[in-house]
């Protein structure tokens, strides 16, 4: 590859020649260009390896703060900023085991239940909800979970659950 490169550099230097003399200049100019030698195709492979080493270095750093940032958290709103009666986002999905923070924001008293019925099986949604009667009053309040079975769990704010203050994460 390195000779075809330095081959195409040394052509443009012959493109002030007059093609007079017929195939013996032609000839003439053939025999009296010489290729560059190669470079050690060693050499070239250890450069292009390291090469490739320091760009996979790059992407393996900005894949673990990818993976980072999304392992810390996923904060949802209860209470929307213009104090709409909802959960912000009020559908969204998480890893598994991935922690998910409520905070209270606007529209209070809330609380987050899961739905008995709207939980993977086995999954107990009373260990994952607040207690009905234990509600978020001021802002900035939070309540914390942290899911691990995969699949689709269902939660409501029993203050506001017929107001439409209901939600859904996909844990996968």
């Amino acid at each position: 590859m390195a000779s075809v490169a330095s081959a195409a550099v040394a052509i443009p230097s012959f493109t002030g020649l007059k093609a007079s003399g017929g195939a013996a200049a032609v000839a003439r100019v053939a025999t009296s260009v010489k290729a560059a030698p190669a470079p050690s195709p060693r050499l070239v492979a250890k450069a292009a390896l390291k090469d490739v080493g320091v760009a996979a270095a790059v992407v393996a750093t900005a894949a673990s703060a990818l993976l980072a940032s999304n392992a810390m958290a996923m904060d949802v709103l209860l209470g929307s900023k213009d104090g709409q009666l909802v959960f912000e986002p009020s559908s969204f999905s998480v890893a598994s085991g991935e922690k998910i923070v409520f905070k209270n924001n606007a529209g209070f008293p809330h609380n987050v239940v899961f739905d008995e019925d709207g939980v993977p099986p086995g999954v107990d949604a009373s260990k994952i909800s607040m207690s009905e009667e234990d509600l978020m009053n001021a802002p900035g309040e939070e309540y914390s979970v942290t899911l691990t079975e995969k699949g689709d769990y269902n939660f409501f704010c029993s203050p506001h659950q017929g107001a439409g203050m209901v939600g859904k994460v996909t844990v996968n």
